[in-house]
């Protein structure tokens, strides 16, 4: 059984918090279980969140899609390029947006966010999207832990397949 308490004010959360993540995939080598926990445990332990999950890239639509998350049911397909999602994907970096409605060509999927902070994930595999309902909501830190933790836990070496027979590292 797995206890969720959230210390985000704490000055060593993400080092906390990237243990508990470890320990939550260690010996579970199926990506969409693993990725299933992780954006729980990232939606129960980082606080005014309103979204928490991942986009995966689909090879042969040439796309991103929906994958496991917490919150509201949220957009399935998004291109590459477009939108949040899209354009940290297409161009392999963070994005950290401080008011989603200043961002052109934003893409909504769920009216209550204000402020999103996305993370592509190592070999094309997708990315990582929380969103908040308050603006200005994710610090310069939140984006370089989550960052570094998501290269920790994910594959360093496959070349993109499809999400079914993609593992995570033990």
């Amino acid at each position: 059984m797995w206890t969720i308490e959230s210390r985000y004010q704490e000055e060593d959360f993400y080092q906390k918090l990237e243990k508990e993540l470890v320990s939550l995939v260690s010996g579970e080598k199926n990506l969409i279980a693993n990725l299933a926990n992780i954006s729980s445990w990232l939606y129960h332990s980082i606080p005014d969140l309103n979204w928490c999950g991942f986009y995966l890239w689909d090879e042969s639509d040439q796309e991103l899609v929906l994958g496991p998350f917490q919150g509201k049911p949220a957009c399935i397909r998004i291109k590459s390029g477009k939108g949040v999602c899209g354009k940290a994907f297409a161009e392999n970096s963070t994005l950290r947006i401080d008011d989603v409605d200043a961002f052109p060509g934003h893409i909504a999927c769920d009216s209550a966010s204000r402020s999103e902070l996305v993370i592509p994930l190592l070999n094309n595999l997708g990315v990582l999207d929380l969103d908040s309902p308050s603006l200005n909501r994710f610090r310069v830190r939140d984006a370089e832990n989550l960052t570094r933790i998501m290269q920790l836990l994910l594959p360093q070496s496959s070349p993109p397949v499809q999400a079914s027979s993609l593992y995570l590292r033990p």
